[in-house]
């Protein structure tokens, strides 16, 4: 491509919205907003001065041309070229052995995963004068939280299995129902809460190298009375946690997590999901909906030596430069192999549905706090759950901390329930 206009004109295709009319093409001006051309590929006419002055082949007739492929056949019957897909559906074989027998075995092995997780946790400082009976431990408090979340019940009906996981030596004491209320109360526990998800998600960053990021809702009994001006009458609405994610498109696994207020926006949160993402796994796609499409959150991938595919809205033209027209070009001309990549982001929309089916859609907590570490504990669980999927059809070792690996030959002999299988 020598030619300076037809160069030109397929950065017009790219950037530009054509529109068609019954008798030409309207290609905008690049140099007046409000000035529009008439292009008639037929004639290979345009309005603009380089042609009416010239006679050349304008930057507007290529603009059209690419954005349409026309052949002329020698009968003079024109045939118009269009991109046609076809869409084979493909189906995944289940490794039904494995999956059966991480079904079979997942509670137990929950359990002992859950307590090698959170056996380092330190303690906070106590005041040596302060008198009364000493506080739980941290480990004890985030165990018998997750566990509660993992049995679905309420806490008082969850009693009998956090006194079976104390027989079974994954508590130091036993835990009443008061404080286990307490424990989710507690604003202390929710950034440990966030660590142990990403956490729980490192020993499968030798498989997870692309990723998702989306938002979704979990619904509460909680319900505020506000004043409809327009109707004058008083309405009911759920309180909801909405919850931002980011996610392995192979495992589904949850890297990284964010809870916010309710009407918290989607794209300001991309960048911190995609750097807490990139501190355990390396990160060569991100894919996301139209929500997070903007010029920082293309450039922050790119800065992760990986490609951001994001959806682009209706309008977008490419004009924010960088990574962003990068993108937007890679789009148009290679539309297929765009939307190929970007339909990944369908895994982050099932790992919400996984969560949601497993742990269920709602929360039984009652103020902020509760609610907030109530969903970072489904959250936990469901990685611990995915990790004991792979480790069955991966033979992924559960290594958490970086002790677990001295002295030791085979990961299985760090956990003696991959031995139940055979």
């Amino acid at each position: 491509m020598n030619n300076p206009r037809e160069e030109r004109g397929l950065v017009i295709a790219a950037l530009c919205k054509l529109n068609k009319t019954p008798e030409c093409w309207l290609v905008p001006s690049q140099s007046a907003t409000d000035r529009t051309y008439r292009v008639n590929v037929e004639k290979q006419t345009c309005t603009c001065p380089d042609h009416q002055e010239a006679g050349f082949k304008c930057k507007h007739l290529y603009a059209v041309e690419f954005t349409v492929k026309r052949e002329v056949h020698d009968d003079g019957s024109v045939t118009d070229t269009r991109s046609v897909t076809f869409t084979e559906k493909v189906t995944y074989k289940q490794d039904w052995p494995a999956y059966n027998h991480a079904q079979a075995t997942e509670k137990r092995r929950l359990q002992i995963l859950l307590n090698d997780l959170t056996r380092n946790l330190a303690d906070p400082p106590r005041d040596p004068s302060r008198r009364g009976p000493k506080p739980h431990r941290t480990c004890d408090a985030i165990f018998s939280m997750a566990f509660k979340v993992y049995c679905g019940m309420s806490s008082r009906r969850s009693m009998t299995d956090i006194d079976d996981a104390h027989e079974q030596g994954h508590l130091t004491r036993p835990i009443s129902v008061a404080r286990l209320w307490g424990f989710f109360e507690n604003p202390g526990y929710t950034p440990i809460l966030k660590n142990l998800i990403a956490l729980s998600a490192a020993p499968l960053r030798a498989v997870e190298t692309q990723f998702a990021i989306d938002s979704s809702g979990f619904g509460s009994s909680r319900y505020e009375r506000w004043y409809d001006k327009k109707y004058g009458i008083t309405k009911l609405r759920c309180k909801w946690v909405k919850t931002h994610i980011a996610c392995g498109v192979k495992t589904n696994v949850v890297t990284a997590v964010r809870i916010l207020d309710e009407f918290a926006a989607d794209s300001p949160q991309f960048i911190p999901l995609v750097k807490e993402t990139r501190r355990t796994f390396e990160v060569s796609e991100v894919s996301a909906d139209k929500a997070y499409g903007s010029l920082a959150n293309f450039e922050e991938v790119a800065d992760c030596g990986g490609q951001g595919f994001i959806a682009f809205k209706s309008d977008a033209t490419g004009g924010a430069g960088g990574e962003y027209e990068r993108a937007f070009h890679f789009f148009q001309f290679n539309r297929d192999e765009y939307m190929k990549q970007y339909h990944l982001r369908s895994n982050v929309e099932s790992t919400f549905s996984a969560i949601k089916r497993k742990f269920g859609d709602s929360v039984m907590s009652k103020t902020d706090t509760a609610m907030t570490n109530e969903v970072l504990c489904k959250i936990l669980c469901h990685n611990l759950t995915c990790l004991i999927q792979e480790q069955e059809t991966l033979g992924i070792a559960p290594i958490f901390w970086k002790d677990d690996t001295a002295g030791i030959e085979d990961y299985r002999a760090l956990l003696p329930m991959t031995g139940l299988r055979g």
